[in-house]
């Protein structure tokens, strides 16, 4: 059978090959009682199959027949293998763990534009093969697109590759997006004047489906040289709708995400947002760090790094993004467990830095420029004046205590 499969963790008191039978009717064919109208009616293309079951760990494995789907509307994908399970009453908990597609649902996605590779050439990283580093526009909204402009040329002119905006700014009043990107745009070209290396600009267009192409055009006449979007607050047909639709690379973002993953028994796990996004066309994708102040288990997140880079269906690997929490004296632990393809993503680790924005940018280079050596940050801080001075104000490794 030509099928989504869908791998599910459940538990109930109910044995787990019925509840997954439950699921299957539920999100197919099946209602609570018969019904007339199936009478005499062959419904076996769209119903919905268990296919493996594991009572022990609790696990199995739902086929869902291609005809069930519109293919290319991953909204309605949602709503079949995520949708009305998550409230039956005769499951105490369901959580999507995985999900893999058929051929004939694969060929309908384009997969990342640029990925790792294509981003690293338009820095110029790709011979080097070193981390790349980026920052978040600090404070996280409040700034107007003068204010903005200054630290972006602050952090790029200190050698960061890429500046982010936050994931709650968008087009707000106080700094226009219209207003602000060129302004940015200017400052980083001030900046590549100076130090010869170019940075990215994520942009945040994030809106409905139905505007965000528009904002796009707008980002990209006023000299954009990347896109950023809230997936999951937006939903993955506006990723869709922006890969289709405009030539630059995608950021994509995971904010909410925590409200459908973090639960380890109920909800979606991170995996999905992973395939979707990799399927659908963005570039950079947030996953977690190992040593921020965002929740995650260092196993799952190097699982998540694998499914964004590993060989799938001929599609262009996604460059993984660790943010929350991160200084340079995290970068150590970060890359050796995660290898050079990671995009090191600092706010207060760069604007927070005792001697500026500037400062704090070099200081997270440094750090990466030592894992690419091959030297320890202690080492390479001794002829690395701002990272010796974030070492001495952060330490190694991750802090405790945030915002405590």
């Amino acid at each position: 059978m030509d099928a989504v499969r869908a791998t599910y963790y459940i538990e109930s008191s109910f044995p787990v090959k019925r509840c997954a039978e439950i699921i299957a009717m539920e999100e197919s064919t099946g209602t609570w009682t018969e019904v007339h109208t199936t009478e005499g009616k062959d419904l076996d293309f769209v119903t919905a199959k268990v296919e493996d079951v594991d009572e022990i760990r609790g696990k199995a494995v739902i086929a869902y027949p291609v005809d069930l789907f519109e293919v290319r509307n991953i909204p309605q994908l949602l709503s079949v293998v995520a949708g009305n399970l998550f409230g039956l009453s005769d499951v105490a908990n369901v959580r999507l763990l995985d999900l893999e597609f058929p051929n004939e649902f694969i060929s309908q996605f384009r997969g990342p534009a640029f990925g790792i590779d294509g981003v690293r050439d338009y820095i110029g990283t790709k011979e080097d093969g070193r981390p790349h580093v980026g920052t978040i526009i600090k404070p996280k909204v409040g700034l107007n697109p003068e204010e903005t402009a200054a630290v972006a040329y602050e952090a790029a002119s200190g050698g960061i590759d890429l500046i982010k905006d936050d994931e709650t700014l968008c087009d707000q009043r106080f700094c226009p997006m219209a207003e602000r990107l060129p302004l940015v745009m200017d400052a980083i070209d001030r900046a590549l004047s100076e130090v010869e290396e170019r940075t990215l600009y994520a942009v945040n267009v994030t809106t409905g489906a139905d505007e965000i192409a528009e904002r796009a055009d707008i980002a990209e006449e006023n000299g954009a040289n990347m896109l950023m979007i809230d997936v999951i607050t937006a939903g993955f047909d506006a990723l869709k709708v922006l890969r289709e639709n405009c030539s630059l690379p995608i950021h994509v973002h995971r904010t909410m995400h925590g409200a459908l993953t973090r639960n380890p028994a109920h909800g979606i796990a991170m995996d999905v947002f992973c395939r979707l996004t990799r399927l659908i066309g963005g570039d950079q994708l947030h996953v977690g760090t190992l040593t921020g102040k965002m929740e995650g288990e260092e196993t799952n997140i190097l699982h998540l790094d694998s499914i964004l880079k590993e060989e799938w269906h001929g599609f262009k690997p996604v460059f993984p993004v660790s943010s929350g929490g991160l200084h340079p004296g995290c970068v150590e632990e970060e890359i050796g467990k995660r290898g050079m393809d990671l995009v090191l993503q600092a706010g207060g680790g760069v604007h927070g830095h005792p001697y500026g924005t500037k400062a704090g940018a070099r200081a997270m280079r440094q750090a990466a420029e030592a894992m690419a050596l091959g030297v320890g940050l202690e080492a390479h801080a001794a002829g690395a004046p701002e990272l010796s001075r974030a070492l001495e104000t952060w330490g190694i490794g991750k802090i405790e205590n945030y915002y405590r």
